[in-house]
């Protein structure tokens, strides 16, 4: 079990620097203040404003969750969200998810100003991971991107995998570990319904896996010695497994991220990191 890679470790030292820019922000006279945005009651996005609510309030960020009636309209609920880019006191926007149905996603999303865009789904963050110049991008593939550099393993040159193509986990990954020249694959369920997914799978270095589906990939797949990111988070009667099948995985594995406990508690920190490049940015307005 020497070979896992711990999450809550890697989380910590993010925390430290965020607590010493915090610090610093203050005695400028800046305050952080994250607002959430939950559209009707979710009980899975309830547990992650209690999470959110709990990180920042330890880190000395206000925290205020603004709930909205499930009715509301797209354009409504569009010029709610301006109202928040315009008020000063607020320093960064999360939208939680999922939106109601008929509520146009991408264009909410798209309405958060860039500079408070702690979730980095605005297209100009997207955008700058492009460029080469990441900074408010999403939270989960910067995790990734960190638990990897975390490693000191070398990218360059290096196969690596990525399991799944959401916008905010799969593409951004990719594009982010391309910039490293390694040599990336995304795979996606027509790489699946092809038959082609064990072939990319076993010739990995480095593989990364963030689909959502308890034990998609069979620890026998992993190829000896790799890297394994198992973003996934699935709950199996009382139990939390990821997307790989963990314990096979681990004995090939050079290094692999446990569930829970690897890529989780990072990407909190993370959105901690991004509230703080947020109030940085909106301080230099």
């Amino acid at each position: 079990m020497g070979n896992l890679i711990d999450g809550e470790i890697i989380a910590e030292k993010i925390k430290a620097e965020v607590n010493r820019d915090i610090t610093s922000l203050n005695a400028d006279g800046i305050n952080l203040k994250l607002v959430a945005v939950q559209v009707g009651e979710n009980p899975a996005s309830a547990v992650y404003v209690k999470q959110q609510k709990k990180n920042c309030e330890k880190a000395g960020i206000t925290y205020e969750l603004k709930t909205i009636p499930a009715e509301i309209e797209t354009v409504a609920l569009l010029s709610k969200i301006e109202k928040l880019n315009n008020d000063r006191s607020v320093t960064g926007i999360i939208l939680q998810l999922p939106l109601p149905e008929g509520i146009d996603v991408k264009r909410i999303q798209s309405s958060i100003h860039p500079f408070k865009d702690v979730e980095g789904v605005n297209p100009a963050n997207l955008g700058w991971i492009v460029y080469g110049k990441p900074s408010l991008a999403p939270c989960t593939a910067l995790a990734v991107k960190e638990i990897i550099d975390s490693t000191g393993v070398d990218l360059y040159g290096k196969e690596v995998v990525m399991v799944g193509h959401s916008d905010i986990v799969g593409k951004p990954v990719a594009l982010l570990l391309v910039d490293k020249f390694a040599t990336v694959s995304i795979c996606h369920i027509g790489t699946s319904k092809a038959g082609m997914l064990e072939e990319h799978v076993r010739r990995a270095d480095i593989l990364i896996v963030a689909v959502g589906k308890a034990n998609l990939i069979p620890g026998g797949w992993i190829k000896q010695g790799a890297v394994v990111i198992d973003v996934g988070i699935n709950r199996v009667g009382d139990k939390i497994v990821g997307d790989v099948e963990f314990e096979t995985a681990k004995e090939k594995a050079s290094l692999i991220t446990p569930v829970p406990g690897g890529v989780g508690p990072v990407t909190t920190a993370i959105l901690l990191r991004n509230v703080v490049k947020a109030a940085q940015w909106l301080k230099k307005q």
